[in-house]
């Protein structure tokens, strides 16, 4: 009996030994998001569809096209929801996010309706679904309450499947992305020939980055290469089928400056990517060739150029900073209309105060300009924002 009962502790003790030294692996799920609601006044004009941001893109082409100036504005559409959960495996930890807002776009434009941010799975050093593009950069969005942010950066959430050999704060990704452009029929956009022209796209859009991190923050290179297509479905005597060369280099960084900056940078130029950039036009622009009597027009992939450089300031626990400027600059084809975006500026300064953890007030003095590409006109636009957030945040 006495041996017996020896025997018991003494597996008992081994059992609690190995319990001590190999812990069981937990599950996080955790569920949060932030209700928010900006009141504004756009002190000239803008698109009615995007009452509540600033696009330079959407700032009026010609005098009065979206009415008188002033308008004030309330919206609660940057209002988000989301769930993360983390699943230890023996091929490391499994990493899923859902997450949406209210704020409508395409179809839903100026809609408060629900919009899906990502749908994302990982795995080890692989994953899948709809998640921060791998050409542009999050981090280099600044401290702001304008939603849309600025027009010069690379902001693009696409469906994926992504190989990520190293992870950390110095990591490497590749990634084959949803393809997918815009065109601009410029002068020729009312043609009949034009309306047989589709796109095809038969491969992915194939992107990068490597990000080094350094002591005073990060630096950081991305790359993507893609293919567009369209194809002239006609019978007609001409033929407008095409292709082009769509690609793009993004160098990025944050700079720490003591413990209260943050200086976030961004430079991008390319071809035919203007649909990876936070506000810029079509991908595609056309070009006139008389002498061609098949193919008088042809589509050309449109140079774009984008920066971004902006301030984040801590004054204390309670108040921030951020203050800073982004432009795109498109190089339009001939045969783009007078009145086509060609050139955006962004600019914004505001004061952040935060009375109690989870909660922020701001109030946010934006500035963006248009310059349309052949017929002279520009326009400014000033808007004056105030916002409140509240953040909440449950870990089960």
């Amino acid at each position: 009996m006495k041996r017996r009962l020896l025997l018991s502790f003494l597996l008992i003790g081994s059992a609690l030994q190995l319990s001590a030294q190999d812990p069981v692996p937990t599950q996080t799920f955790e569920i949060y998001g932030f209700a928010m609601t900006d009141v504004g006044h756009d002190f000239k004009q803008v698109d009615p569809a995007w009452f509540d941001v600033l696009r330079p893109t959407k700032l009026p082409a010609f005098e009065g096209q979206f009415g008188p100036d002033g308008n004030t504005y309330f919206s609660v559409r940057q209002s988000r929801l989301g769930v993360k959960a983390t699943v230890p495996t023996d091929m490391g930890d499994l990493f899923t996010i859902f997450e949406f807002e209210m704020f409508g776009v395409g179809v839903d434009a100026g809609q408060t309706t629900i919009r899906l941010r990502h749908a994302y799975g990982e795995l080890g050093c692989f994953g899948v679904g709809q998640y921060w593009s791998p050409f542009m950069d999050i981090d280099v969005f600044p401290n702001s309450v304008e939603y849309w942010g600025p027009s010069g950066m690379v902001f693009f959430r696409n469906v994926q499947i992504r190989w990520m050999p190293i992870k950390g704060d110095t990591r490497l990704t590749v990634a084959l992305e949803r393809p997918g452009a815009s065109g601009d029929q410029g002068i020729y956009a009312s043609r009949v020939e034009l309306n047989d022209v589709m796109p095809h796209f038969p491969l992915p859009d194939l992107s990068a980055e490597y990000r080094m991190a350094m002591s005073f923050g990060y630096v950081e290179a991305a790359g993507i290469v893609r293919r567009i297509e369209w194809e002239d479905l006609g019978t007609d005597m001409f033929d407008l089928s095409g292709d082009a060369l769509g690609w793009g280099l993004n160098l990025s960084s944050n700079i720490r400056l003591g413990d209260d900056n943050v200086v976030r940078l961004q430079f991008v130029y390319g071809q035919g990517i203007e649909n990876y950039f936070n506000d810029a036009p079509a991908d595609i622009g056309v070009e006139s060739d008389s002498a061609n009597t098949v193919a008088p027009v042809k589509g050309v992939a449109l140079p774009a150029m984008g920066a971004v450089a902006f301030l984040d300031h801590m004054w204390s626990t309670k108040f921030s900073t951020s203050v800073g400027y982004s432009m795109v600059d498109i190089d339009n084809s001939d045969a783009q209309l007078p009145s086509a975006f060609s050139l955006g500026h962004y600019a914004l300064a505001n004061i952040m105060y935060y009375p109690v953890p989870n909660a922020m007030m701001a109030a946010e003095l934006q500035w963006g300009r248009r310059e349309n590409f052949s017929d002279g006109w520009t326009v400014d636009d000033y808007r004056l924002q105030v916002s409140f957030k509240y953040n909440f945040s449950v870990t089960l």
